[in-house]
């Protein structure tokens, strides 16, 4: 199966897109299930475009000695920050730097966080680390429109380059335009949230409790999941907190976010540990895609595992518990 987000028609003021917006995203792009939860196709389901980008780690580039010790991150993504970890006056010394890390990263998947494009720095960062033949991924922050995205997309398409892009979604006006944001090119693979910024655009007040962010948080992950991205939750400040941390990854967890921006070493671990499967959903998981199989052979729907009812709904969400436990590494292996 390929991944691809059917267009919608625009307006005539948004026909200035890049050439490639209705093109279906190149094949090796797409993952495919690998074991045993693959083989029985379920309608209507479509795992190829699952990822693992659990912990999103930020590592300044301006940082010789962060750069270096991001080497043995365990980090599903490592992000080497030109924007807020970098101070102004070491912002080009930054971007002499980034080309060599992304060389030397040794990282399951390698990214960059530009400036932000109302800065005038972000287009001179991006055609700076689109040289490189090792960048996987572009986060752009404080994204408030589509056309933020095709400024982006232009110059990634003119260095013939294949790479992702994060919607950084920062702002009031960045939460209003979401879905357009979402949905405004192949290339846009994740919406990732920031709490922080978000804040002082709004004049929120943080609170322990979170809940003056629920809105915000919630229209991001819906949003993400709606157009089939992955949703990457806020940071957590407090990070030599470990309650904290936990409590606040797996609030992001049940929230539907897919992965967390991380910000210090120790809050690695903790963050892979609460965005991955918990071993519980994942057992439950191999025995109700057994079940269905079993019943599924036998001509029959909806069916009964310990005295409740398994129908279609119930079935997808297994498949993806056991698409996101495969790609964590974690056992699975379904009897029939």
């Amino acid at each position: 199966m390929m991944l691809f987000r059917t267009q919608l028609k625009q307006p005539q003021s948004l026909l200035k897109q890049p050439q490639s917006l209705l093109k279906r995203p190149p094949a090796h792009w797409v993952r495919h299930l690998s074991n045993a939860a693959s083989l029985t196709p379920v309608p209507g389901l479509d795992l190829s475009h699952e990822r693992l980008r659990r912990a999103v780690f930020y590592v300044p580039c301006s940082d010789e000695r962060k750069i270096l010790k991001s080497h043995t991150s365990r980090a599903d993504c490592i992000m080497f920050d030109l924007e807020d970890g970098v101070s102004f006056n070491r912002k080009s010394h930054a971007r002499s730097l980034v080309l060599q890390a992304l060389a030397d990263s040794p990282c399951r998947e390698r990214g960059v966080r530009i400036n932000a494009l109302a800065s005038g720095l972000g287009l001179d960062d991006l055609a700076t680390i689109v040289q490189s033949s090792r960048l996987d991924v572009v986060m752009v922050p404080k994204v408030e429109s589509a056309k933020d995205v095709w400024d982006v997309v232009r110059v990634i398409e003119e260095a013939k380059k294949e790479v992702r892009v994060i919607a950084g979604i920062e702002t009031a006006k960045g939460v209003v335009n979401v879905r357009e944001i979402a949905e405004a090119h192949p290339l846009v693979d994740a919406l990732l949230f920031a709490a922080e910024d978000y804040c002082a655009d709004t004049c929120i007040t943080r609170t322990p409790s979170r809940k003056e962010l629920y809105y915000a948080r919630a229209v991001v992950a819906t949003t993400a999941h709606a157009f089939k991205l992955q949703a990457i939750d806020m940071v957590t400040m407090d990070f030599r907190n470990p309650r904290v941390l936990e409590e606040e990854s797996q609030e992001g967890a049940e929230m539907g976010f897919t992965g967390k921006q991380v910000i210090h070493p120790s809050q690695v671990d903790i963050v892979q540990d609460c965005f991955a499967p918990p071993r519980e959903a994942v057992d439950r998981a191999i025995r109700i895609v057994s079940g269905y199989r079993t019943n599924s052979e036998a001509g029959k729907g909806a069916f009964d595992l310990d005295g409740k009812a398994i129908d279609m709904p119930v079935v997808k969400w297994a498949y993806r518990v056991l698409r996101r436990a495969e790609l964590a590494g974690i056992n699975v292996s379904l009897s029939n």
